[in-house]
């Protein structure tokens, strides 16, 4: 947003066409084709009208008309981004967050070192955010959680530019992410979309997590929590951390909750999501993430740089993690009225079931 306003001022600038200054009476904004009324401002002495140019123009008279179009050209490119309107203006003091001394204390307790890698987990209807820490036995443990205090929307997947979702999925937050300078106090961009949304079509900018407690398709905490959360994600960057996984999603993902959404249309998409929040609870470590066939694969099998819209490679899905993704297969099957034990996992290609449930992703994705 910030890029636009010096090109919205050359803008305004460029429609002063010069007028000739042969009348004293005020031009109105719009050229009606009929003279002016006249009023008691046509008798204002000289020496207090408005300042002529050399060339006998005047440009004062246009700058109210010129300025109320660029203000509203401005807040319509506003109102076309998500949640950008607040987080991007400056603002002269620059703060890089706070860990509190509690924190760094259960970092000790925990056998963490301050600056290792962390992990965002988000859940919308527990309205909490979750910041993981790496111990020093290379495992991820939850160091803290935080209350989200707004988010706009409803649970479900965020699909297009406008619709005030806040998004759901796997998505990466690198350095360049992170803006200090937020007048929502701080804030980083949460990286939709990513390439699961961009072959899905879906759309959308500057979803962010930032305080200010307020939302337009945002995670928004309170001042206090983003603080801290802003603190520990800097910090790990300057540990070394390339990039945080943040994972967004509808609820906990246990079997429980997906029974409790079972005539949900987003339910396909969520199954999908558990996948991936069931390898991470299996290795407590961050899954690897790729996108193949427009759908995540968790720690695949298969190395490789994948085109998101085309097939997967055969043998892409990874090995069964024993536990991981049973209650996940328990929910489908009951939906199916196959026994759980006779089914294999969830969107291997090769499964013609997985192939009905990618099918009906295409469909509603």
């Amino acid at each position: 947003m910030t890029r636009l306003l010096p090109a919205i001022a050359a803008w305004a600038t460029s429609r002063l066409v010069p007028i000739r200054a042969t009348s004293r009476r005020s031009l109105p904004c719009r050229h009606t084709g009929h003279p002016p009324a006249r009023t008691h401002m046509d008798h204002i002495p000289a020496h207090l009208e408005a300042p002529v140019t050399r060339s006998g123009t005047s440009r004062l008279s246009q700058i109210p008309c010129v300025f109320a179009k660029a203000c509203f050209f401005t807040l319509v490119v506003v109102g076309l981004s998500d949640c950008s309107s607040m987080v991007y203006a400056p603002k002269a003091a620059v703060s890089t967050g706070t860990v509190r001394s509690s924190t760094v204390k259960q970092m000790q307790a925990l056998n963490m070192d301050r600056a290792s890698p962390i992990l965002i987990r988000i859940y919308k209807e527990e309205r909490t955010l979750e910041i993981w820490k790496q111990d020093q036995s290379g495992k991820f443990a939850l160091l803290n959680s935080y209350p989200i205090c707004k988010f706009s929307g409803t649970l479900g997947p965020k699909l297009m530019q406008g619709d005030y979702q806040a998004p759901e999925g796997f998505y990466d937050i690198t350095p360049d992410q992170m803006n200090p300078n937020s007048s929502e106090y701080l804030a980083f961009n949460t990286g939709f979309p990513n390439a699961f949304d961009r072959s899905r079509g879906r759309t959308g900018s500057f979803l962010m997590v930032h305080g200010g407690c307020r939302s337009v398709g945002c995670y928004a905490m309170t001042d206090y929590a983003m603080d801290e959360i802003y603190g520990l994600v800097d910090e790990a960057f300057k540990g070394g951390q390339q990039k945080v996984q943040l994972q967004a999603f509808p609820f906990k993902m246990t079997a429980q909750n997906l029974a409790g959404h079972a005539g949900d249309p987003n339910l396909p998409f969520w199954e999908m999501l558990k996948a991936g929040s069931d390898a991470f609870s299996a290795t407590e470590r961050p899954p690897r993430v790729a996108v193949c066939d427009r759908r995540y694969v968790f720690n695949p099998a298969v190395q490789g740089d994948f085109e998101p819209s085309s097939p997967c490679p055969i043998g892409i899905d990874s090995t069964h993690i024993a536990g991981a993704l049973q209650p996940s297969r328990e929910i489908s099957a009951s939906a199916s009225g196959v026994p759980p034990n006779t089914r294999t996992m969830a969107y291997r290609t090769a499964d013609p079931i997985a192939q009905k449930i990618q099918e009906s992703l295409r469909g509603i994705y």
